[in-house]
Formats: C-alpha cells, structure tokens, sequence
C-alpha cells in the first residue's frame, strides 16, 4: 500500500499502522513491543506537520486511499504518542483490562 508523493519513506509502517478505527490502533499499540512504538513514532512525529498540510489541501470527504493512509497514520501516532511521551509503556499503568469503546469517532 502506497502513501502520497513526499511520504513514501513513511510506507514501512503502513501495514501496523494505517489502520481505520481506534479500536484497531489500540489494540496494535498494546501488542507491538515497545521499541516499535518508539521507532514508528520517531520516524512520523516529525513529518505530522507537513502531512497535515497536505491533508488540509484535499477534500476530507474525498480523500484518495493513499491520503486515508496517511491520515490513519497521524491516528496513529496520536494514540502511540501518549504510549511513548508520557507512561514510557504500552499500557497505562493500573488500567487493566479498562477500555472504552467509543460511539464516534473522526470520519474517515
């Protein structure tokens, strides 16, 4: 699977990534080990601005696939950052099994 022009240094990480909903990245953020999470983060965390600005120029309704990806991608890395900036783990400590599963999330 492909990313836009500009991006494709960033397709490695496409297949564990560029997943669609936030149960999916969660989920992948609890099973990787945690040095992926790092590696995955510090290789997208500086490119985010530049990929929101190209995705600020395109049709959020009409996005092609490849532009889908990279937006799943900065999901991503959002739901990763908290992982790799902040408890320096996967998982929150004394969370267990707690999880919530949301009723909307941003489209698409």
């Amino acid at each position: 699977m492909t990313l836009p022009a500009g991006f494709t240094d960033l397709e490695p990480f496409v297949d564990d990534w560029a997943l669609p909903t936030r149960a999916q990245r969660y989920e992948a953020r609890l099973a990787k080990p945690y040095d992926d999470l790092v590696t995955f983060y510090d290789a997208i965390a500086p490119r985010a601005e530049e990929a929101i600005a190209y995705l600020n120029g395109l049709d959020i309704n009409a996005l092609p696939d490849e532009a889908t990806r990279l937006l799943h991608l900065l999901y991503s890395m959002i739901l990763v950052s908290y992982a790799v900036n902040v408890f320096k783990q996967n998982r929150i400590l004394d969370s267990g099994a707690a999880f919530f599963d949301m009723v909307a999330e941003p489209v698409p």
